[in-house]
């Protein structure tokens, strides 16, 4: 039954004719000879990757850039006035500019896209008769798909079994609501948003869970036909980014007004008007900060680098900004502060019959082993740290979960929901159906039989022990009277799960991670605030809490069902006296960050499940555990890789680590941006000669802005950064002591070199190529002696290592070399216009870049004395 185009229409097809088609078992799945038969035939369940621009078009994409534009007039105007010197040496600075950029941009792109790799999803299937988890790559056609709640479809596929499967097809539809699947077909010309018995690629299993066959991978999904060969990566810009190019273009404008009205000046008092034209371009060259977006791009993806050394991965740029600036940490208990790897502390069963109660957690439970076969401690147990452990448990006792099912059939297995917070597994035994149930005690003992006095004993007793720091799960069971359930199964069997008999209890052992405790202190110390947010019991939570330092008190802690009743003013007053959050619900962890965020505080908030991702989206850095839901990872900005809290706090360091280093090159770039435009128009008002020409401009531009800058990059995260407060949220970029080191200090600076330049003009018998060589040295020689006080803006120069940045350092040495060399070679010395300088002249330039520094280094002293009191 195949469409015009060749494609089967597998909707239209039972569950039962697929299977034969594609000669596959729904009960067993395809064997591994299989597999590997279908893989070559059909390559990897993929999409093209993203492709970055070639290097071709990186580099023609910096002529767009205005100093690369201004370079190419002035190039094509020196031609046409027979200028053939200038018309070389401004098309080889336009080059080296132009390759620079290229070259760091391809390389930062590169970087960006390595990262959006890192992030590989898996999928459950059944192959030779067991479950496994393999990466969504690795599925083949054929293959028995298990779908379930937050995770993303990983190919096309035919539903053959559903248990209120919902999905959510918005990526293929732009219906937001979730369509539910069944396996019966539809007709062959049903629209894609009408075939219920499918599921896409792309897609989002919303609630409950069911199993399909894969019946089209890759390039032959409907998500592969309609997205494009070949896609090219879009760069993501920061708010920063996006200020700080506006930022560019207003001072080339600026820039650009005043080279006008210095080539206006030039002409009134008799300046020869090509070698003004000339002035007046390199002028705008060298104050057009060219470099600073893409040295800030550098700065983000190094960043992001760093994090991912810690197990971090950011998904967003924005994020490595945001990052530095988080007051409040929302953290899971699970995994984040404890290992997850959990033991049964304490069995307790009404009957006094542990095996009884571990045959329930056992059947109750949506883990399972991936290698039955194995060795019993070679097996390996896939699912939720507490449902493994609970798995682990019942195999060391002899019970094992594929034998239990064979020796009670599974019917339908209803899946953990935040609502119900259970998990339901009906199965046959002897004729008749069963229902067990484990999940949160306190919601089972709602919904069993017994009287009151027993259900005080069950909650004592789960109280106890909670304050152990023991995870508590309840375990109940029910017989049904129905043998069937009929079509809604599902619905059925949750209006049956009532009155239940509670069989026991199970408490597990999760042991605190190693270096939580020191984490949270330097996260405290840095003023961020770390608030526990779970679904536990409360005494379990206050266990942990005083274990980590956290306060604990029960003016300290509070409930979901008690934080329903507050109203937000209620809430408000409270939030500063509140740490532990427990048996909370998504839509209680929405509130928690919304009530921080009108406090005007940045909140970063952990989380695992599909319902989650509206507090993940809210918060201003989205944290999601790597062992989380797809659906989590994909609206996080920030994934622990590793599952701990240890990583969020080095996140956050690296945060402030390139909010620095953005810093730091915006000042060194910006401190020059009119030195140039002082000069010459203060030179052309006092009726001297110009103190530089042109292409001695364009050198120092070429030379002693651009590496220097990039290089500011590679600084290493200042060691004492944890020991500040955070930032407000919407502070400036440009804080008040850049502003004084960029304008006061710079001004200072070019005043004393423009009295340098009067006074050897004026009062010493030397040339005017002598004199502009002073100018020209001084020039170069002050941006690379300045570079070194803009690597710590917090500390003065003798406090840090000015030599710790390899990088930094071999920028400055080749800079040096390549501002001395044109003036002592013939060659450069004719076409620069330079002059061989004494030792008396070097002794002069040396002391006024150290004068530059001794100014700028007062500045730094006199905003850290100030910060200090």
């Amino acid at each position: 039954m195949n469409s015009a185009l060749g494609r089967t229409q597998w909707h239209a097809l039972s569950w039962q004719e697929t299977e034969r088609k594609l000669a596959t078992n729904v009960l067993v799945g395809l064997t591994e000879e299989g597999v590997e038969k279908r893989r070559r035939q059909s390559g990897e369940n993929k999409l093209p990757e993203e492709k970055l621009p070639s290097q071709a078009v990186v580099f023609l994409r910096q002529f767009k850039n205005p100093l690369i534009l201004i370079l190419l007039g002035a190039v094509i105007i020196t031609l046409f006035l027979r200028e053939y010197t200038n018309t070389l040496v401004i098309t080889a600075a336009l080059l080296l500019n132009a390759l620079i950029s290229h070259v760091q941009e391809y390389r930062a792109q590169k970087a960006l896209s390595k990262l959006r790799g890192v992030l590989q999803f898996k999928a459950r299937v059944i192959r030779a008769g067991h479950e496994k988890e393999i990466f969504q790559k690795e599925l083949v056609p054929g293959d028995i798909l298990f779908l379930t709640p937050g995770n993303t479809i990983a190919a096309d596929a035919r539903v053959i079994e559903s248990v209120g499967l919902q999905v959510n097809e918005a990526v293929l539809t732009g219906e937001w609501i979730a369509s539910p699947k069944t396996p019966q077909p539809v007709p062959a010309g049903a629209s894609l948003a009408d075939r219920n018995c499918m599921v896409y690629m792309g897609t989002v299993a919303e609630e409950g869970n069911g199993k399909a066959i894969v019946v089209e991978i890759g390039l032959r999904t409907e998500l592969g036909h309609i997205a494009s060969s070949l896609r090219e990566i879009t760069e993501e810009k920061t708010p920063y980014q996006r200020k700080l190019a506006a930022f560019s273009w207003v001072i080339s404008g600026m820039v650009a007004v005043a080279a006008a009205l210095l080539f206006l000046q030039g002409i009134f008092t008799n300046q020869n008007p090509a070698d003004m034209f000339l002035i007046a371009v390199a002028v705008a060259v060298a104050a057009v900060p060219e470099g600073l977006p893409l040295a800030i791009t550098v700065v983000l993806a190094l960043g992001m680098q760093k994090i991912l050394r810690k197990k971090g991965l950011v998904r967003r740029l924005t994020a490595a900004e945001t990052l530095g600036s988080a007051t409040v940490i929302a953290t899971d208990k699970t995994l984040t502060l404890t290992e997850g790897r959990m033991e049964v502390g304490e069995i307790f069963s009404i009957r006094g019959d542990h095996q009884s109660v571990l045959v329930i957690a056992a059947l109750a439970n949506e883990a399972f082993v991936e290698n039955p076969e194995a060795m019993f401690e070679k097996r390996v147990v896939v699912g939720r740290p507490t449902e493994r452990a609970l798995l682990e448990a019942a195999m060391e006792a002899g019970l094992l979960k594929d034998q239990l099912e064979k020796q009670y059939p599974l019917v339908l297995r209803i899946p953990f929901t935040h609502q119900e917070k259970y998990v339901g597994s009906l199965h046959k035994k002897d004729g008749r159906l069963f229902m067990y149930v484990s999940g949160a005690p306190d919601a089972l003992l709602e919904i069993s039989a017994g009287t009151k006095k027993e259900k005080d004993e069950l909650d004592a007793k789960i109280r106890e022990l909670a304050g152990k720091g023991l995870r508590v799960i309840g375990f109940a069971l029910k017989e049904f009277k129905a043998s069937e359930l009929g079509r809604e199964a599902i619905k059925a069997a949750k209006e049956e799960i009532r009155n239940l008999t509670f069989a026991g209890l199970i408490g597990l052992k999760d042991p605190i991670r190693k270096g939580v405790e020191g984490a949270i202190a330097s996260a405290k110390q840095a003023g961020i605030r770390t608030i526990i947010v779970t679904g536990d019991h409360l005494l379990t939570a206050q266990a942990v809490a005083r274990e980590i330092n956290i306060p604990a008190t029960d003016d300290n802690c509070i409930e979901g069902k008690e934080l329903e009743r507050l109203s937000d003013e209620q809430l408000q007053k409270r939030l500063d006296d509140l740490f532990v959050y427990a048996r909370v619900e998504p839509s209680h962890k929405l509130r928690i960050v919304e009530a921080w965020q009108a406090r005007g505080e940045v909140i970063a908030m952990t989380g695992d499940g599909v319902n989650d991702s509206p507090a993940l989206k809210k918060a201003d850095i989205g944290i999601a555990l790597g062992s989380g839901t797809d659906i989590a990872k994909e609206v996080a900005d920030l994934v622990l890789l590793g599952d701990d809290f240890k990583i969020i706090p080095a996140a956050i360091r690296e945060g402030r680590g390139i909010v620095d280093n953005i810093r730091k090159v915006i000042t060194y770039l910006l401190s020059g941006s009119f030195t140039e435009v002082i000069l010459i128009g203060s030179s052309l008002a006092l009726g001297l000669p110009l103190p530089i020409t042109a292409l001695q401009i364009l050198w120092i531009n070429v030379i002693g802005d651009g590496p220097p800058a990039l290089a500011l990059a590679f600084e290493k995260t200042d060691e004492n950064v944890m020991q500040r407060k955070p930032e407000k949220k919407r502070s400036s970029l440009l804080t008040l002591e850049m502003r004084v080191i960029i304008f006061i200090i710079g001004i200072v600076t070019d005043i004393l070199l423009l009295l340098l330049f009067v006074w050897f003009w004026k009062y010493q018998v030397v040339s005017l190529e002598h004199v502009r060589t002073l100018v020209f040295i001084g020039l170069g020689i002050n941006s690379l002696f300045f570079v070194f006080s803009c690597k710590n803006l917090r500390k003065n120069i003798w406090q840090y290592n000015v030599l710790d940045n390899r990088f930094l350092t071999l920028s400055v040495f080749i800079g040096i070399a390549l501002f001395v060399l044109p003036v002592y070679v013939p060659f450069t010395q004719n076409i620069l216009g330079l002059a061989p300088l004494r030792i008396f002249d070097w002794m002069l330039l040396a002391g006024l870049g150290v004068a530059n520094i001794a100014l700028i280094e007062l500045a730094k002293w006199g905003f850290i004395k100030k910060t200090r009191a």
